[in-house]
């Protein structure tokens, strides 16, 4: 063989096993060109840097795309403070319940592959919840058990009005008991996680309240189980490595920890105070857990985000490669509660695993109708408008404290980011 035809072999293996060149980039154009004003638009990341210089905030990366272009991309701040690293633009985040919506994609890709459909009893597909009762007291406050009015159904599960609750973020007799079976131990399988949960009540019947909850965790499930594959693996294989997301996944492989944001919290003078692996929400994501947690799990960049949000945003396809159809995408996020149900966010209702504007004037003014979003824990956001062909990512790894810290809480950053970005707005189209 002669060296040249050893050489195009040698090029064609590296072609086939590497990721192509700038497979992570989305393009770029200056805000002027896509109807933003530059001036103003630097407001958002001027807001984030005196954020960072007060103290109140370790470090932030935030995106804005419209029209398809990148019009802003700034990291402010530090990736680890101690260390003195800075934050950049590749820096890996803790997105906990951001990774909601990407089990909501996971989940509709099955739907669209005809495997379950909205009104399905959740029971067909997890034969454990069956005999789900629900709690309630009687005349005497004592606590009793009643039967489902109706079956728990797949709908319901999607838009967290299926009964179930968290154990985090509320304080029931059933978050009680959900936290004494310790469903969202890291170390459990999620085999395991079903069978700690079919063994509670629900929280409320089935259909009669917006109330967040595990109900994203049980679909990670239900993907693994309709498609006859690891929740991971398919994630990985149907979206993330289609979409280009090179830094999305459910732990931090060692090549990349040093990209990877600390964990902060507040201590009691207000100060920052950095969280260990084994508090609060956090865990050590140098390895993978077994509990592959679709409802809190993944980490992601912010390039990575922008990818998977400029998907849905395109119709369900980015650049040729296609996860779902433009109406799917736009069952997703279309208001799916019962009339009467509300959510804690004024003007919005909630879809498939997001959240959704319904009414921009009750929502704050600016967000188009239709506008549909979410944040993750550790105080992350996004928001995707499709009447103003936009979508707005921020990343930051910042969680509640206490004393001082508490009154003040974790800074707006989401509405700040609202502010800055429509406020940059000057051409509609």
């Amino acid at each position: 063989m002669s060296f040249r035809a050893s050489l195009l072999g040698l090029m064609a293996l590296i072609a086939a096993v590497a990721p192509a060149a700038g497979v992570n980039e989305l393009p770029a154009a200056r805000p002027e060109s896509v109807g933003l004003s530059s001036e103003r638009l630097a407001r958002l990341n001027a807001g984030m840097k005196s954020l960072v210089d007060q103290g109140r905030l370790a470090g932030a990366v935030t995106m804005v795309l419209r029209h398809g272009k990148v019009v802003e991309f700034d990291a402010v701040g530090r990736r680890d403070v101690a260390a003195g690293a800075p934050m950049q633009k590749d820096s890996i985040f803790r997105i906990y319940s951001m990774s909601k919506p990407v089990t909501g994609v996971a989940m509709m890709m099955l739907f669209e592959e005809g495997k379950w459909q909205l009104n399905d009893p959740v029971a067909k597909y997890i034969p454990e919840f069956a005999n789900l009762k629900v709690f309630a007291t009687d005349e005497h406050n004592n606590m009793t058990l009643k039967d489902q009015t109706h079956p728990l159904t797949m709908r319901e599960l999607m838009s967290h009005s299926g009964g179930f609750t968290y154990g985090l973020f509320s304080n029931t007799e059933v978050d009680k008991q959900q936290r004494e079976a310790d469903v969202l131990n890291v170390n459990n399988t999620l085999d395991e996680f079903i069978k700690r949960v079919a063994k509670l009540p629900l929280n409320s019947q089935p259909g009669t309240e917006w109330h967040y909850s595990i109900s994203v965790d049980i679909q990670g499930y239900l993907v693994q189980k309709l498609s006859g594959m690891p929740f991971d693996e398919f994630l990985e294989k149907r979206i993330f490595k289609p979409l280009g997301m090179i830094d999305t996944g459910f732990y931090v492989p060692k090549e990349k920890l040093s990209r990877f944001a600390e964990l902060y919290s507040y201590d009691q003078d207000g100060r920052l105070l950095a969280i260990k692996t084994t508090e609060s929400l956090n865990h050590d994501f140098a390895a993978k857990p077994a509990f592959l947690s679709g409802g809190g799990g993944l980490v992601s960049t912010t390039a990575d985000y922008m990818r998977f949000c400029q998907m849905l945003l395109n119709g369900g396809q980015l650049n040729g490669v296609r996860l779902l159809s433009p109406l799917t995408v736009e069952l997703m996020r279309t208001n799916v509660l019962a009339p009467g149900l509300t959510i804690f966010s004024p003007g919005a209702g909630f879809g498939l695993d997001f959240a959704v504007y319904t009414d921009p004037v009750a929502a704050g003014g600016y967000y188009g109708k239709g506008t549909f979003f979410w944040g993750g824990a550790a105080g992350t956001w996004f928001w995707i408008d499709p009447a103003s062909d936009l979508i707005v990512i921020g990343m930051i790894q910042q969680i509640g404290g206490t004393g001082a810290a508490a009154a003040n809480g974790v800074p707006d950053v989401r509405g700040l980011s609202h502010t800055f970005v429509y406020g940059a707005i000057v051409d509609g189209k």
